[in-house]
């Protein structure tokens, strides 16, 4: 699967639509469109996912567990040239872990008009 590449975006623009999809219950949508097929995603400290391929795999069996989506919430948003910073309050039930209340912070590192490498924070 080849991926789209934009090179001329605005990152606060992007912000607003990947927050719209993922409200909407379309995160594997924005996944998609914004993701280079190179993509390196991790969370916390977790080794890293390395792949477009892979980390689909990894985001779709998330989701496949996920019961209950209460509520997702973009709190605080910051830009660099090249960099989105991004706090979420997140809610949901998933058939492992039970509900989880918490905040999130991704970092997401651009070039080309995708997101090449993201990190997630948040508490365990």
């Amino acid at each position: 699967m080849t991926t789209q590449v934009n090179t001329e975006i605005s990152l606060p623009a992007v912000f607003e639509d990947i927050c719209q999809l993922v409200l909407k219950g379309s995160a594997m949508e924005a996944f998609e469109k914004y993701y280079a097929d190179t993509v390196v995603m991790q969370e916390n400290d977790e080794p890293a996912t390395v792949g477009k391929e892979a980390n689909r795999r990894r985001e779709e069996d998330f989701f496949a567990k996920i019961l209950d989506f209460h509520e997702a919430k973009p709190k605080n948003v910051a830009f660099t040239e090249d960099t989105i910073f991004s706090e979420w309050y997140l809610d949901y039930t998933h058939a492992e872990w039970g509900r989880r209340t918490y905040h999130q912070v991704s970092v997401q590192q651009w070039q080309g008009g995708q997101v090449i490498h993201e990190r997630f924070y948040y508490g365990s």
